[in-house]
């Protein structure tokens, strides 16, 4: 995690901070430099962040489960 840091010109208590949730919000240029030396692309980086929630599967519920359900 050091050399990460250092390479990204930021401190390994920024990162720290940042991989245990404590900086909610790095600013770009800070998420951009830890891409770079990563070998990860902002597409990468953007794609892993932003993949869509999934709705909950529910199990099909017959006709007469319903009518019970109702009564």
């Amino acid at each position: 995690m050091f050399e990460v840091a250092v390479s990204a010109s930021i401190s390994p208590e920024t990162l720290r901070k940042i991989e245990t949730g404590r900086v909610a919000t790095p600013s770009f240029p800070t998420i951009a430099a830890i891409a770079e030396v990563l070998g990860l692309s902002l597409d990468d980086v953007w794609s892993k962040i932003n993949q869509p929630v999934r709705a909950p599967e529910y199990e099909q519920v017959s006709g007469q489960q319903i009518d019970r359900l109702a009564s």
